[in-house]
Order: structure tokens, then C-alpha cells, then sequence
């Protein structure tokens, strides 16, 4: 049995956003845009159906019913609550920066927002996938994904970074079948994986997604929104913000920024405000990433690490090197005279490899080679600490001792 669905006309004193927006008038759609408009009316009659019929205005934050699609949304509507914030015409785009706009978009994360088509979140913005994309580019009206394209300029997939969002648009469903994603940055060399922040059932969330998406990959279109500005946020705050004993925001978002760059593995539990050893090591393994060596290498972000790491050009941080094929036999003890800083022979790439080999390669960010560095002695000197050794025992530098316990 078919169910009807009447058309009710808007309470004059009902505050929801979806009755005030029904009572201002509204421009004609244009008619490319004709058929489009009328699935959307159908569908927004229905909910306006059930909200009329509640009595009263959604609840900033509450969880309506969604529809049976993932992820339906709602159309265009100004902030709800009596925000005051000025909704920018279609085609304007406010100035804000790519860290205001992952700032905006983490607090959803943080807060869980449940997902829903007729529902407003504390901000004004809806709660559906195209009223999140809405929030964090700060567009003060809630969009859809057939308008979001308005306020930004379309580019290629190799050029995404994070604040950039991917933009698939159903037209046999434009509601229910439509979806956008914020982009978050590459998880991988490859550019296979990315980190999408989405607003979708139950709540919001950030995961590392296929590129494009789950489904539907061939379809989803990069965007850029056209008011990026550079702020204070991605200008370089200087080298003594970064060092041993500094706890600061920036020492946090380079971590987050190399952590989009491949350097997870660096930081055990994410990075944070106090700078620590992680954070040079992954500094240290992104600028090796770019061919730098001695001081241009050293683990400490100078102007040029970190405006690549800003802008996103440059290298990524390759992944952790496969440990090299077991050895048939121990070699002898060449010599503490082999070791140590100037040394280039076999023995020290002998070295390098049975650490890995034994599990003792976190150091390396390129793999063992013959030339003796620092992560040859930090990776010794973690053996050494492994066999219960301190102080001079356990330097960094290999002693036969040392050597014949590696090997065996």
C-alpha cells in the first residue's frame, strides 16, 4: 500500500530552520537544475511532513531517523538556532586556512555528531555529509553536494591536501545517493589510501579510505574551496619553536603534518605538544625523504621542511625497509676501529642488516648502508640496553662481545 503525504504549510511560529527557510522566499531554480530541484522538494516535504507533526523545532544535536539510503541529505539551508554568522552568496567564498578548516572538522570528530538529514548540530550546521563539508570550510549556510562545487575550483586527484574535499553526485538520486568527504591527506606513497573525515552513520568519523571511495571510486571529484588563505597557522614559526624541553601547538602540528606524510610508525600513541625523540626521528626520515643529508638532515624542521610539509610538495616518507635475508654465517670481529663517525666499509653495513635482523632497526629510515651514522649507534645501543648492559657497555659502538651476541 502506498502511503500519502500531505503538504503542510509552515507554523508562523515554529523557529526550526526547515520552516523558517520555507517562509522566506526562495529563487526559482534555474532550469538545468529544474528536475533536480523537484526530487529534492518531494523529499523535504516528507520531512517537513514529520516535523510539523512532532510540534516542535529539532533539537540542535539530536539524532532524527535517516533515510534508508547511507547518507541523504538535506537541502540548502541557512544556520539553525539564530546564528548569526553571514551566509556567503553562491560563488563567494570566505578567506579561511587549511589548518581552520581540519581544526573545524576535528571538533565533529571529537564531539561524535550523529548523522542526520533534518537535524542541527550547537553550530547551526545540519548534520548530513554536505552540512559538514558546509562547517569546516565555514560557509555559514548548510550546502548540498550539488552546491558545495559553487564556492571552490575543481582539480586534479594528484594535487589533493588536506581542507580539499571529494565530491560524488548521484543524479538518478540526488538526496539519498549523493556523498562528499573532506580530505584529510595520503596515507601512503602510492597515493592508494587517504585519511577522510565523513559525516555518515551513526556519527562522524576519520578512516583511512581507498581512493577514491569505498564505492562508487570512478565517480568522486576533487575540489578545492577558492577562499584558502595562507594564515599565521602555516607560516613557519621559527627554529626555536622545535627542540628538546619546547612544548607548543606547532611542535603538534608538525607532528600531525608528518604523520600524513608517512611517519606514523615514529610515534607510538600520536603526536603531541612536547617535542620529543619521535618527533625529530620523523623529521630526521622525511627530510632524508628529500635527498638532504648532514645538517639539512638533522631531525630539527628549518623554514623549507616546513613549508613542504604545509603545502604538501616534496617526498613522502618511504615505508620501513624489509629486513634483508638471513645471514648464512656470523663474520669475525673486524675491529672497534671499523665503527664510528667517518667509517665506510662492509662491516658497518654487516651491522645495520643483523639489527634489523634481530629487531633492531627502528632507527633507519632508509635502510643499512656502509657508511657508520647515528642510527647505527642509537640501534646498537638499543641491543646493548636489550642485554640488560648500561653507561660505557652500552655506548652504541660494537665490541667483540656485542658482536658475538648479535650474530648468534
Amino acid at each position: 500500500m502506498l502511503m500519502e503525504f500531505t503538504e503542510i504549510a509552515p507554523d508562523a511560529s515554529c523557529g526550526c530552520g526547515d520552516c523558517a527557510a520555507r517562509r522566506s522566499p526562495r529563487p526559482r531554480p534555474t532550469p538545468h537544475r529544474a528536475r533536480r530541484a523537484a526530487v529534492l522538494m518531494a523529499a523535504v516535504s516528507t520531512v517537513l511532513g514529520a516535523a510539523a507533526t512532532a510540534g516542535a523545532a529539532p533539537r540542535a544535536g539530536g539524532t532524527s531517523s535517516p533515510a534508508d539510503t547511507d547518507t541523504p541529505q538535506g537541502e540548502v539551508s541557512p544556520l539553525f538556532g539564530g546564528r548569526t554568522l553571514t551566509p556567503h552568496t553562491r560563488g563567494a567564498a570566505a578567506a579561511t586556512t587549511r589548518g581552520e578548516i581540519m581544526a573545524r572538522a576535528q571538533r565533529w570528530v571529537d564531539q561524535q555528531v550523529p548523522y542526520s538529514m533534518s537535524s542541527y548540530w550547537s553550530d547551526g550546521y545540519r548534520q548530513d555529509c554536505s552540512g559538514y563539508v558546509s562547517m569546516a570550510w565555514g560557509l555559514g549556510s548548510s550546502q548540498t553536494t550539488w552546491t558545495l562545487p559553487d564556492f571552490a575550483d575543481r582539480i586534479a586527484p594528484a594535487d589533493l591536501q588536506p581542507g580539499d574535499i571529494l565530491v560524488y553526485n548521484n543524479s538518478d538520486n540526488p538526496q539519498g545517493g549523493s556523498h562528499t568527504v573532506l580530505f584529510g591527506g595520503w596515507q601512503d606513497s602510492a597515493h592508494t589510501r587517504y585519511l577522510a573525515y565523513e559525516q555518515t552513520r551513526p556519527t562522524t568519523r576519520r578512516r583511512a579510505t581507498p581512493y577514491a571511495y569505498w564505492s562508487h571510486a570512478d565517480s568522486y571529484v576533487p575540489y578545492r574551496y577558492r577562499g584558502l588563505a595562507a594564515g599565521t597557522a602555516d607560516l613557519f614559526p621559527g627554529t626555536d619553536a622545535f627542540g628538546p624541553g619546547r612544548t607548543n601547538d606547532y611542535v603538534k602540528r608538525l607532528g600531525e603534518m608528518l604523520v600524513q606524510r608517512g611517519a606514523a610508525r615514529f610515534y607510538g600513541e600520536g603526536p603531541d605538544p612536547s617535542w620529543g625523540e619521535a618527533d625529530r626521528r620523523a623529521t630526521e626520515a622525511f627530510q632524508r625523504a628529500q635527498g638532504w643529508q648532514g645538517s639539512e638532515a638533522d631531525g630539527y624542521p628549518g623554514k623549507d621542511t616546513w613549508n613542504l610539509l604545509v603545502t604538501g610538495h616534496g617526498h613522502d616518507i618511504p615505508p620501513t625497509p624489509a629486513p634483508p635475508p638471513p645471514a648464512s654465517a656470523a663474520p669475525p670481529f673486524p675491529g672497534t676501529a671499523a665503527f664510528g663517525p667517518g667509517q665506510s666499509n662492509d662491516s658497518v653495513k654487516q651491522l645495520g642488516e643483523q639489527l634489523v635482523r634481530k629487531g633492531f632497526g627502528r632507527h633507519y629510515t632508509e635502510g643499512p648502508g656502509p657508511t657508520w651514522s647515528e642510527s647505527d649507534r642509537l640501534n646498537v645501543a638499543d641491543f646493548q640496553h636489550s642485554l640488560g648492559w648500561q653507561g660505557t657497555e652500552a655506548d652504541g659502538y660494537p665490541g667483540p662481545d656485542t658482536w658475538r651476541k648479535l650474530f648468534t
